[in-house]
């Protein structure tokens, strides 16, 4: 489920990451209230378009029906199953300036993984650029644009990265959230209502709909239906902030790509520039 925590910026969060130092002078995002970098919906990239969920909301508001949180647990079993995938993803993300404007952000991202050691991500929006290989052995994030990357010695698998990365640098990893489905530290209880709102496809991709609810945050999601409960799409609104800010993002799922022990290891170029990252731990910055 998606978590306080803006672990499902799907790669937003990855763009705003400071450990590209103070040599990075990429814009700047206009003045604006405190809008966190969850995601939501793009109408667009539905076939049939989205049920209309107003009669379902009415009549099941508070529900929690035990169908739609067990739908959550398959699809997070499914996706701890895959040794091997490919995951694009188109988010879209609202901005609310200081007079109240709504201001609609995109980017993508691609990530590349091989449990358990292996992971590239590639995220673009028309501010920044950022790349991320881990090889199990080291973790290195580029700036492409800038001409700028970090290495550092990593732990030895994808499910100890997101928490040094996070804890350690300060770097939330691109659809983290993905690695953490129907774990222990996924908190289903959180949820205060669950409904099945029905089918619906979104690129010719047949999907079961759900809506969610959970303290500042409700949210919903579109499940591939079949042996292959894939998340198509997921929407969130943030609850507790006064402007509501709106966020979505859609994703196409390769389950078997054509992964070499190049596609997750850094080379840098040769006008690159290794920078140092700052250690939160307390032994000083890391290169």
């Amino acid at each position: 489920m998606p978590h306080r925590k803006p672990m499902l910026a799907l790669a937003l969060s990855a763009l705003a990451v400071g450990c590209a130092s103070s040599h990075e002078t990429e814009a700047s995002s206009p003045a604006r209230t405190d809008a966190s970098t969850r995601t939501a919906p793009d109408a667009s990239a539905t076939d049939t378009g989205v049920p209309d969920a107003s009669s379902a909301a009415a009549t099941a508001a508070d529900e929690r029906d035990p169908a739609a949180i067990a739908a959550l647990s398959r699809m997070g079993a499914f996706l701890r199953g895959q040794e091997d995938f490919r995951v694009r993803s188109q988010t879209q993300t609202e901005e609310v300036l200081e007079s109240g404007q709504r201001i609609r952000l995109s980017s993508t991202a691609t990530l590349d993984v091989h449990r358990p050691d292996g992971l590239h991500a590639n995220v673009v929006s028309n501010r920044r650029r950022r790349e991320f290989f881990y090889d199990g052995e080291t973790f290195t994030i580029s700036a492409p644009r800038m001409g700028y990357y970090a290495t550092v010695p990593a732990p030895a698998t994808l499910g100890e990265l997101n928490d040094f990365a996070s804890e350690r640098y300060g770097i939330e990893l691109p659809l983290a959230d993905l690695f953490l489905w129907g774990t222990e530290r996924d908190d289903l209880s959180a949820i205060t209502s669950a409904i099945d709102v029905g089918p619906s496809t979104l690129s010719g991709v047949e999907t079961e709909h759900y809506a969610y609810r959970q303290p500042g945050l409700d949210w919903e999601i579109w499940i591939q239906t079949g042996d292959q409960p894939l998340p198509r799409m997921l929407s969130l609104i943030t609850t507790d902030d006064d402007a509501r800010p709106e966020h979505s993002a859609v994703y196409d799922w390769d389950l078997n790509p054509r992964h070499t022990p190049r596609t997750f290891a850094f080379t840098p170029t040769e006008s690159s520039r290794r920078i140092a990252i700052a250690d939160s731990m307390g032994t000083g910055a890391a290169e």
